[in-house]
């Protein structure tokens, strides 16, 4: 029976090979597609959790709390040893955003002074990434400050001036001057323009002693959005040693808006994976019907020669297997070279790049598929075959002997 099928279906040469690419072509693109989903997801994840983490420690329902001195985790030091002790293998650091005026010589705006670890994580991520001239913030005899490139640009202020800033309603200065000492150009417009980022110590001095909005916790194996199943536990562990007041937040729920966005991912592209494939069924179900109408009078003597009619169907279903399968492997091997070599690194074309990177793109990216999505992908090929197959099989097992026999095409 295979060797009648491979020859039935090499009948139609022209015809079986414009639909055997097209099989291909759809198993190519959406192997492609898998993997360019894969290099965002992974790429959105990593730039979420540098500046979210991957967990953080705040104050319960912090969200609603209207006032500043309210919405402070107080002790950190202590709760820092704390996260320290339950999770020895995560980076710690505390953050301090303040919401203040920021005034340069003839200019102000409201501004959100952002306090972080000079040494920390996120302000090698902010400042030394996207530093544009000037160097990080440091603490010393004159406090220092890294301005956002549009913040900059308003307040009509560059490297070396001095700067403003006031936080009346705090528990510290509530005032105090500082030095411009980088520019930053940031990727989304709206945080260049409103973020001035300064070190820890000088926030805390300036509104909240001792005191952070959140304690943000990285870890060091959390590198894909696929490893994030193991997340929980590490919030379970960390729950148990904080105080009752606080709340431990995964970056799902830190940022649920952008959660929300990779969570739509893979429905979409579940979506786009039928609508090919019932595309490309089309073309199977074409092949295979015109195959059959050619060989109506075969079918009608082997059927009175004393093939049972499912004998006849199988046969049906069997070549458009063949036709399938055998151009979702050309298609496989294409879509997995491609993948192979976009998983080395690739950046979108142009200004593109640059313009997703406000989404919160990286500039670049680096594909990803799962063995689990392949198996997808070479599933709905083998439905289609079935599913092109069952009408012209269905018809064929229907055939009168004598009738087929009389057949003229």
């Amino acid at each position: 029976m295979w060797t009648l099928a491979w020859k039935n279906v090499g009948r139609g040469r022209g015809r079986s090979l414009v639909t055997a690419g097209a099989v291909a072509a759809v198993v190519a693109l959406m192997l492609v597609m898998y993997g360019f989903s894969g290099a965002v997801l992974n790429g959105m994840f990593q730039n979420l959790t540098r500046t979210t983490g991957h967990l953080v420690l705040r104050v319960k329902n912090a969200e609603s709390v209207r006032e500043f001195d309210l919405s402070l985790v107080r002790g950190v030091p202590e709760l820092k040893a704390a996260i320290a002790r339950a999770l020895p293998e995560a980076d710690v650091e505390a953050v301090l955003e303040v919401p203040a005026l920021l005034a340069g010589e003839t200019r102000s705006r409201g501004v959100v002074l952002l306090g972080l670890e000079p040494d920390g994580h996120l302000m090698k991520e902010l400042v030394d990434k996207y530093r544009v001239r000037g160097a990080p913030p440091a603490d010393g005899d004159g406090w220092s400050a890294a301005l956002g490139l549009a913040l900059a640009q308003a307040l009509q202020v560059d490297v070396g001036n001095p700067v403003y800033a006031f936080a009346p309603g705090t528990d510290g200065l509530g005032a105090a001057a500082f030095t411009v000492s980088a520019v930053l150009d940031l990727p989304e417009s709206t945080l260049e323009a409103r973020t001035a980022a300064l070190t820890l110590q000088a926030a805390q001095e300036l509104a909240a002693p001792d005191a952070a909005s959140r304690i943000v916790v990285f870890l060091p194996w959390l590198k894909t959005l696929r490893q994030a199943d193991r997340l929980e536990e590490a919030r379970t562990e960390l729950a148990a040693v904080v105080p009752e007041d606080y709340e431990v937040l995964t970056w799902r729920e830190a940022q649920p808006a952008l959660a929300a966005i990779l969570d739509m991912m893979g429905p979409m592209l579940l979506i786009y994976a039928v609508i090919f494939f019932v595309l490309a069924g089309l073309l199977v179900v074409n092949t295979v019907y015109l195959g059959l109408v050619e060989r109506i009078r075969e079918f009608g003597v082997i059927i009175a020669l004393g093939a049972d009619r499912w004998r006849i169907m199988r046969l049906v279903v069997l070549e458009s297997l063949l036709l399938v399968t055998s151009g979702a492997a050309v298609g496989g091997v294409l879509g997995g070279l491609a993948v192979w070599r976009l998983a080395q690194g690739f950046s979108l074309p142009g200004t593109l790049a640059q313009q997703y990177a406000e989404f919160g793109l990286p500039v670049v990216m680096y594909a990803s598929i799962t063995p689990g999505q392949v198996l997808q992908v070479f599933a709905f090929a083998v439905l289609t075959a079935i599913a092109s197959a069952l009408w012209p099989a269905w018809l064929a097992g229907r055939l009168e002997p004598v009738e087929a026999m009389r057949h003229v095409a």
